[in-house]
């Protein structure tokens, strides 16, 4: 079972009050200036590499660039950005937000010249995942069919999968889920050999988990509010959480350096969002509450602090990036 947003985000703009759901840039601008300034911290470290690249994939309204490519501006960081983006709507509105952008539809188009400084936000939740249930004949493929009423449903599929599940989850009791996201690990693996080649950092930040196990995390948003995935296609956000330990292992296959995965929270303290917040609040006081508030929504672990995971990847003969005490 794979279920593409392919046509919902080319539909439109699906951000911010008015649409389906709010991403972190949006929330608040120390967002975008932290991530900035984490990569500019790598990149002095680095040697102030002149030919650098920002890469942002799926970058919704260019608004964690901008601000992003504020902060680096102020250290004489100015990188050419490339956007890896479909929605002709969505590129519209990022053209408008960052001057001098470039597009790309998929990652083979990334330059091959220069170290590449690639961001992530909410990237790899909204790839399609692909379902395997067991049952009392042995592990099938969920597929999407119709019922009489002319609903889409999820069923099992007729071939055989058990090949396909590992070891220790082979044996779990029906109608245990073991779910994957082909897509995510495709892309993750060609970026590590763009790294490992050319030099650089992968940031990676969405929602998902450190421990692999069972069952589904596929969901849909429409309104800001959960709906059910099979209804009305095309017309809400698909999304399913992110396996960590995956795109860690996977990125160490090439040889590369992994920070993380740490809690958001935790890893926007140690990059000194409080200390941003108060400085924002000193130049507007008017806007203190609203900074604490955005400031909480993004940190607090009962808003977005502990559900969101970030994941670096760094070359080897990169330093080691801020923010990160473990890795898995």
């Amino acid at each position: 079972m794979r279920v593409s947003n392919e046509v919902y985000y080319g539909s439109g703009d699906p951000l911010g009050a008015q649409g389906d759901f709010i991403t972190a840039p949006e929330i608040s601008q120390m967002f975008g200036e932290l991530i900035g300034l984490w990569l500019t911290d790598l990149w002095i470290r680095s040697g102030s590499r002149t030919d650098c690249k920002y890469i942002e994939l799926g970058p919704g309204r260019g608004t964690l660039a901008a601000d992003a490519l504020r902060s680096m501006k102020q250290f004489n960081l100015e990188p050419e950005s490339w956007f890896v983006e479909t929605s002709a709507p969505l590129r519209e509105i990022q053209s408008a937000k960052v001057e001098r952008s470039n597009f790309c539809s998929t990652i083979d188009e990334i330059p091959d010249d220069g170290p590449l400084l690639i961001v992530a936000n909410e990237f790899f939740d909204a790839l399609p995942v692909r379902q395997l249930v067991s049952t009392h004949a042995g592990w099938r493929e969920r597929v999407v069919v119709r019922d009489r009423g002319n609903k889409f449903l999820a069923t099992p599929g007729l071939q055989a999968m058990d090949a396909h599940v590992p070891a220790e989850f082979r044996n779990a009791p029906s109608p245990s889920i073991y779910e994957t996201c082909p897509d995510a690990s495709t892309i993750m693996y060609e970026l590590a050999g763009r790294l490992a080649h050319q030099g650089g950092a992968i940031l990676v930040i969405d929602y998902g988990y450190v421990l692999p196990g069972l069952g589904s995390s596929l969901q849909a948003v429409k309104g800001h509010q959960f709906a059910d995935p099979f209804e009305n296609p095309g017309t809400q956000d698909l999304t399913a959480h992110v396996n960590f330990v995956e795109l860690a292992n996977l990125a160490r296959m090439r040889g590369l350096r992994v920070s993380g995965p740490a809690e958001q929270g935790q890893w926007l303290s140690a990059l000194g969002i409080e200390a941003r917040m108060a400085s924002l609040a000193a130049g507007s006081p008017e806007c203190a509450e609203e900074l604490k508030s955005a400031r909480d929504r993004l940190v607090e672990p009962s808003e977005m602090g502990s559900l969101f995971k970030v994941l670096a990847v760094t070359h080897p003969d990169w330093p080691t990036p801020e923010g990160f005490a473990t890795s898995v």
